[in-house]
């Protein structure tokens, strides 16, 4: 892999104004009519979400991820795709450079809902 260069800088306070929480998928469901998007119901700690994401040709079954905890953009404008609103954005690493995908998550069982940064 050729590493990309470094996005151009960002000041504190606009890293400040994006919202990473935890959150536990607890299930993957399929979107008809989509070869991408499937939705995930993630347990936020005080809410559920229904976030969508376009990993059904990353994986060959997108529902190995239930059940595991994972990084979420929560603060995202809402966003509606393939006739349905997603409230955020799951944590994928690797789609950007052509890799397998790999959820980035803390390295031990945190609360939902807990903040990164």
């Amino acid at each position: 892999m050729k590493v990309a260069p470094v996005k151009p800088t960002v000041t504190f306070e606009d890293f400040e104004k994006v919202d990473i929480r935890v959150g536990t998928i607890l299930r993957v469901e399929d979107i008809e009519g989509s070869n991408k998007l499937v939705r995930l119901i993630v347990d936020l700690g005080d809410h559920e979400r229904t976030i969508l994401a376009g990993i059904k040709q990353e994986r060959e079954n997108p529902s190995e991820i239930e059940g595991c905890q994972a990084l979420f953009v929560v603060n995202l404008a809402p966003r509606k795709m393939m006739g349905e609103v997603s409230e955020g954005m799951l944590f994928d690493l690797g789609y950007a450079d052509g890799l397998g995908p790999a959820l980035a998550v803390p390295e031990k069982a945190v609360p939902n809902g807990t903040r990164a940064g």
